[in-house]
């Protein structure tokens, strides 16, 4: 019960990460000047690096698949076992999405290097904000999903 208590905390930062990028991050950023859009965006991808981030982003995999092996012994209840591996699953999707979208979309507009020597911040912005926003998009549904499976998982059990 405490692998699927920490899954739902852990599953849950990381949703509203990603919820909270959606509706006020990056909406506000939108109406930014392109060199304030870019430095910001380069400053969070610096400050996100920390412990707290990683025990979200890594704990709340590891403690995904941990309620699903341990559920699947029958440790833990096996009726909940459906809704533990569609929110793995669905954790598993957002973190690709990050994999192959996000990460290098952060580290090219890092390699635009200091936002002042930037010749043209309107193509390096173009580059980045709207697929960043789609991927992110749907990294929030995908963890929201895995939250609301999370969920259920508890209601079963």
């Amino acid at each position: 019960m405490a692998t699927l208590i920490a899954a739902t905390i852990t599953i849950g930062w990381m949703s509203g990460l990603f919820y909270g990028f959606s509706v006020s991050v990056m909406p506000g950023l939108r109406v930014a000047a392109d060199r304030t859009a870019i430095e910001t965006m380069q400053r969070i991808n610096v400050a996100i690096l920390n412990g707290w981030f990683l025990l979200g982003y890594i704990g709340a995999l590891v403690f995904s698949a941990a309620a699903v092996v341990l559920h699947a012994a029958g440790s833990g209840g096996r009726e909940a076992l459906v809704p533990l591996i569609g929110a793995l699953v669905a954790y598993l999707a957002a973190m690709g999405v990050t994999a192959r979208i996000n990460i290098p979309l952060n580290n090219a507009l890092e390699q635009a290097g200091p936002v002042e020597r930037i010749a043209d911040p309107a193509a390096v912005r173009r580059a980045f904000e709207a697929p960043w926003v789609r991927a992110n998009v749907w990294r929030a549904v995908l963890c929201t999903i895995s939250l609301g499976l999370l969920a259920w998982a508890l209601v079963l059990r």
